[in-house]
């Protein structure tokens, strides 16, 4: 049977911290489906389309990581392709308590599930995607919090003050 990770969040934008997360657990896993969701309590910064695009260009010559859409529960989305794992990373003591609170009810739904954390390098800390949403609104350069090889002026095209 293969390991296959969710790897879930709205990613937007998907970032340096989420990258390294990805890249520090394939060894881990056979597969790593990073699961674009959708979060009821945030409006989206960045189309879905650009958020994959961006994804997928980040994991372009790694056969281990793909990118998928899901409306709904995490836990349904791993029922559905199989998936025993979801990974997460944790920054603070903060998301501790809460991504634990998340884990626990998905362990309650479906019992065979295990989420497995990864704390984020020290240097990642900070960096987070409301932050860089706010870089990006105001016209600052947020290419440092970013994957290499994105394209910028894409990314700043795309927010919603340069769209307005």
């Amino acid at each position: 049977m293969q390991k296959i990770a969710i790897f879930p969040g709205s990613f937007d934008p998907f970032h340096i911290g989420h990258e390294s997360i990805v890249r520090r657990a394939i060894p881990l896993f056979d597969k790593i489906i990073v699961m674009i969701g959708f979060n009821a309590n945030k409006k989206s910064f960045f189309p879905i389309e650009k958020r994959i695009k961006w994804i997928n260009q980040v994991f372009k010559d790694v056969d281990k990581v793909e990118v998928r859409l899901h409306d709904g529960l995490t836990v349904d989305f791993c029922k559905e392709v199989g998936a025993l794992y979801i990974l997460r990373g944790l920054r603070t003591s903060a998301d501790f308590e809460y991504e634990r609170a998340i884990a626990q009810i998905n362990k309650k739904m479906h019992s065979e599930i295990e989420t497995v954390f990864l704390l984020t390098l020290p240097e990642h800390t900070p960096v987070n995607a409301t932050i860089i949403r706010d870089i990006v609104f105001h016209g600052g350069d947020a290419s440092q919090f970013l994957p290499k090889g994105l394209d910028m002026e894409e990314f700043k095209m795309n927010s919603k003050k340069s769209n307005s």
